[in-house]
Order: C-alpha cells, then sequence, then structure tokens
C-alpha cells in the first residue's frame, strides 16, 4: 500500500489577540443558537402530541406515547445541559485570555 504524497504547503495566517477573542465568541454564539433552535423543536415535539402546536393537528396521544416523548425531551435537554457546561467553560477561558496582559515583542520568545 503507498503512502498518501501530501503536498508541501506554509499558509500565512495573521491573526492577533482581538481576532482570537472575536472568533472564540463567535464560536460560542454560534453554539448557543444552535442549542436554542434544538431546545424550540424539542418544544414544538411536546406540542404536537399534546395538540396543542398552533395550525397542525394529529391524532389524539396515548399516555404511553407522551411518556415516550416526555422521555426523548428529557434526554436531548440532558445532552443540552452538558453541552451549555462545556460552553460555559470555553467562554470562561476566554474571560481568562482578556484578563491576560498583552504580550509584547516576539511571540516566539527570541
Amino acid at each position: 500500500m503507498s503512502q498518501a504524497n501530501m503536498p508541501n504547503f506554509t499558509p500565512t495566517i495573521t491573526i492577533d489577540r482581538d481576532d482570537v477573542v472575536n472568533l472564540l465568541l463567535a464560536s460560542i454564539a454560534m453554539e448557543e443558537m444552535g442549542l436554542a433552535h434544538i431546545i424550540n423543536a424539542e418544544g414544538e415535539k411536546i406540542q404536537y402530541v399534546l395538540g396543542t402546536l398552533p395550525g397542525i393537528t394529529g391524532p389524539p396521544a396515548t399516555v404511553a406515547q407522551i411518556i415516550e416523548i416526555n422521555e426523548s425531551v428529557e434526554s436531548m435537554l440532558d445532552a443540552i445541559f452538558k453541552k451549555e457546561m462545556v460552553l460555559e467553560s470555553k467562554l470562561k477561558n476566554v474571560i481568562k485570555i482578556l484578563d491576560l496582559p498583552v504580550p509584547t515583542g516576539p511571540l516566539n520568545g527570541g
């Protein structure tokens, strides 16, 4: 089996501390928006099963179906909660970056 042939390239990326902080904050915000959409979808799932979703009616749900949906939503919210803890940690690390003194001189120590 042959080895993959990787081209030799050196990308030039110039990014300063403010750019890093802004990118990190934007990534947190995007993830939070995604989680908000998931939470909204879970709410609509419950509304559909209960027959309270505006403009949409389905067959009446059985108690077993309601319990099943409840367990499904509970599982999803548990996963979202765990993701929120990771995002909180990420935000705290961004705050730590902001609290650090701005380095001066060459970054490579030389």
